[in-house]
């Protein structure tokens, strides 16, 4: 057998010049599919939704607050990070999807900006329901010593800033690369890529953003996968039907 640095081996095969095996993957077809893309699009939007609907009615909007929800208010958050975790998973498999359908449109460029976006943002939203997981717990321990110290108000701080600023251009960029890949690959309408475009430039660039702004992302990615799940629907009964006949 010819060693591994021969200039006289045989390429693209393995022992004596065969050829290699095929490499078989590991998803099956079926979880690749626009419809899978949509259900943990909805998923996602559906239970990130929730999760900011309950920490915006529970925890007050200034980050400087003395933490008075904390008495009142602890069952409300813990149920909202217990669901960051869900909708992070179906945003991961969301993005996996999405990159997927790409194919050989994919350019090294255009998908490093896309998966490290969506890669970045998943850290960020992690990073931000641990520390308010951490302020919550400190406190069923801890709760006087807590809230007068400069503890809180820094972990406090952090997660705000995490969430308010850095995930939300983070989203920006993942909302851009999101609507490109829409028209490049067809797999939405051209007006909810274009609508994406409009609503990341808000997240990127708004300078007076709201507690709620950063909904708009949840939403915009339920709009998205709601039009690629009822389209899919749509295109398979009509394919259906016409075997049919």
């Amino acid at each position: 057998m010819a060693p591994i640095n021969d200039p006289n081996r045989p390429l693209g095969g393995g022992e004596e010049g065969r050829p290699m095996p095929r490499r078989m993957t590991v998803t099956g077809a079926g979880l690749r599919t626009p419809r899978a893309a949509a259900i943990a699009g909805i998923a996602f939007s559906i239970l990130l939704m929730a999760a900011l609907v309950l920490l915006r009615l529970a925890v007050p909007d200034n980050p400087l607050e003395r933490g008075d929800w904390l008495g009142t208010e602890s069952v409300r958050v813990h149920l909202a990070l217990n669901l960051v975790p869900i909708a992070g998973i179906a945003f991961l498999w969301f993005i996996g999807v999405l990159r997927s359908r790409l194919g050989d449109l994919e350019d090294r460029f255009f998908a490093t900006v896309f998966l490290g976006s969506g890669l970045l943002f998943l850290a960020l939203l992690f990073v931000a329901a641990a520390l308010s997981g951490a302020v919550v717990l400190v406190y069923e321990a801890e709760h006087e010593a807590l809230t007068q110290s400069v503890t809180f108000t820094l972990a406090r701080a952090l997660a705000y800033s995490i969430m308010a600023i850095y995930a939300t251009k983070v989203v920006g960029v993942f909302m851009i690369t999101t609507s490109t890949i829409a028209i490049k690959t067809g797999i939405a309408a051209r007006w909810i890529a274009y609508l994406g475009y409009v609503l990341a430039a808000f997240l990127l660039f708004g300078r007076e953003l709201t507690a709620w702004s950063f909904s708009v992302f949840p939403v915009w990615v339920l709009l998205m996968s709601s039009y690629i799940l009822f389209d899919n629907l749509g295109r398979s009964s009509r394919v259906t039907a016409s075997d049919g006949q």
